[in-house]
């Protein structure tokens, strides 16, 4: 079943920028993994929230990419710049909708627009 995983970082004092830039490049691995999509969000009211959320069709492949080389990695070497314990959350998606602009020619498709 289709998921997300929504990883919750919050970084130590002054190294939010770098927690940020780190987060970012180690998100992009996870396509490596099978993730269809992935995200990184900042807190703007509070500047050392970053949330990581990587889309993936299966759970094995998000233990894969967790439990890789690349994240061991990461974490080993960024270990200073968050606060642990790091606790992920497996959430199944229910429902995803977007807005796509209106599309003059029928035939390159329809605006997601739901009836």
């Amino acid at each position: 079943m289709a998921g997300s995983v929504h990883i919750p970082w919050y970084a130590t004092g002054f190294r939010g920028d770098k927690m940020e830039a780190a987060v970012a490049e180690f998100a992009k691995v996870s396509l490596r993994y099978g993730a269809s999509a992935y995200s990184v969000y900042r807190g703007r009211d509070d500047r050392y929230k970053i949330l990581q959320v990587v889309e993936f069709e299966h759970k094995a492949d998000w233990e894969a990419y967790w439990n890789g080389p690349e994240a061991v990695r990461f974490r080993a070497t960024s270990s200073g710049w968050y606060q642990v314990p790091v606790v992920y959350a497996w959430q199944d998606l229910v429902v995803k909708g977007d807005m796509r602009p209106e599309v003059d020619d029928p035939a390159v498709g329809t605006p997601n627009v739901p009836a």
